[in-house]
């Protein structure tokens, strides 16, 4: 770890999971022209996220974070945009009943283009070409101009994510976010379900609140928080040259931001203390994040929040584990020990997607409802038993329907993940199983 911090001392420490770019002089070019556009998010915009997720670290707030596995330049639309937009809205009147608290909205969204990868190539039917690393690298298609990391794919990124957050922010701030359509949206989805008693009643509790509220004069006319939502973005910060162009310092704090989200985190593959990830990391002022996988020990995780909030400021770290749902009774209650008994502030939040992949008969790669729900309930169960705050979920969900994760209400099945797989890395949570699984996740805490 080198002493002093710049945006850019990271170049002097081994890093991984970077693609190799055989035009250097047009990489450089690109870099310029990044640092040289406007910043997709403001640094006044970070301090609100930190002060949102300081109450979640205070067990006052809950984080729902969530979002494409990797967004796609081809799926990139209006009406996608909008239904992830309103599955959150959807998970979120769910959680904050459940819970009764507030809910911190994060998407993954508006910028998480690029994927760490377990292999640097793939390799079909004899031939072997440089692995997809995301829309931001390279092309999915399984060929050699598809695969070359083209640096314009950088350029292209921003012009996309800058996109998305503007239609967002229309979507936040505009209405469509009203309280009270969206629960008629949940109204809507009970009605599609087998089983539809727990989660009618659950509606029915809400309506009686909203009914209560309105006979009080209190409804969306008078009280305009009721019609917008407070929304941010995330996403994994994997390639630091992308990263480093839009970080910059604030005049009046002297700090520096990266101005490419608002969160940040950091994968599993990616979070040595000695390397450049971390390095990156411990200089901006954004809320970050590291995920915390069974690979992972006590004194690691204790180095890294020493290096990357040696502060400890609330609000500043959230700790993603996936650890799978056969593991979480093993591997998480001596990390969440170790971290309490440091006075550590941190924010624990579940992601039940990446310790729970297969591979289908059918030779999809797949996740099961029942097991990402199980992860989640055994996630609790230890904080509970602990008596420390379980304080968010993290998935990789859509707003569309498509057939990529078993189960659920719908029943997909293997014979049936050919029929909508859209997904351009790990398979995603559709709509209908994103707000089933938050209405079960509010059951489950009400309790």
């Amino acid at each position: 770890m080198t002493k002093k911090w710049t945006p850019n001392s990271w170049r002097s420490l081994s890093i991984k999971q970077q693609p190799t770019y055989e035009n250097q002089a047009q990489l450089k070019k690109a870099e310029n022209q990044l640092s040289s556009f406007p910043p997709l998010v403001s640094s006044d915009e970070i301090e609100k996220l930190k002060a949102e997720l300081g109450q979640v670290a205070r067990g006052e707030a809950f984080l729902l974070q969530g979002g494409d596995c990797a967004e796609s330049f081809e799926e990139f639309s209006h009406d996608n945009l909008k239904g992830f937009f309103r599955t959150i809205m959807q998970m979120t009147i769910a959680l904050m009943y459940g819970l009764k608290k507030p809910i911190v909205k994060v998407g993954r969204v508006a910028g998480q283009y690029a994927k760490p990868r377990s292999l640097d190539a793939e390799t079909i039917d004899g031939i072997s070409l440089p692995a997809y690393r995301g829309d931001i690298v390279n092309g999915i298609g399984f060929d050699k101009n598809s695969r070359q990391a083209d640096p314009q794919r950088l350029i292209d990124s921003y012009f996309y994510s800058a996109a998305s957050l503007n239609h967002l922010r229309c979507l936040a701030l505009g209405g469509y976010g009203n309280l009270e359509k969206v629960n008629k949206w949940n109204e809507e989805f009970s009605h599609s379900l087998t089983s539809k008693k727990n989660t009618e009643e659950l509606i029915s509790k809400i309506n009686d609140h909203m009914h209560f509220m309105q006979a009080c004069g209190l409804n969306s006319k008078t009280i305009p928080q009721l019609t917008t939502a407070s929304f941010f973005t995330s996403h994994e910060a994997l390639l630091l040259n992308y990263e480093e162009a839009f970080t910059r310092k604030n005049k009046d704090n002297g700090k520096f931001y990266d101005l490419s989200a608002h969160m940040l985190w950091i994968g599993d593959r990616t979070r040595h203390p000695d390397e450049a990830h971390v390095e990156f990391m411990r200089g901006i002022s954004n809320p970050i994040a590291f995920k915390v996988g069974p690979s992972i020990s006590k004194n690691d995780l204790l180095k890294l929040l020493e290096v990357l909030n040696p502060e400890n400021e609330a609000g500043r770290i959230t700790l993603i584990s996936r650890m799978g749902a056969t593991k979480v009774e093993e591997f998480l209650p001596p990390l969440v020990e170790a971290v309490k008994a440091a006075g550590a502030s941190v924010i624990w939040s579940c992601d039940p997607m990446h310790g729970n992949t297969i591979k289908s008969s059918t030779n999809y790669k797949t996740r099961k409802f029942d097991d990402i729900l199980s992860e989640i309930k055994s996630f609790f169960a230890v904080h509970q038993a602990l008596g420390t705050y379980a304080g968010g979920v993290h998935f990789e969900m859509t707003g569309q329907d498509v057939t990529e994760c078993l189960g659920g209400n719908q029943m997909i099945s293997e014979l049936n993940l050919q029929d909508r797989y859209h997904t351009h890395c790990d398979p995603r949570l559709n709509a209908s199983q994103s707000v089933e699984l938050a209405f079960m996740i509010a059951q489950e805490l009400s309790k």
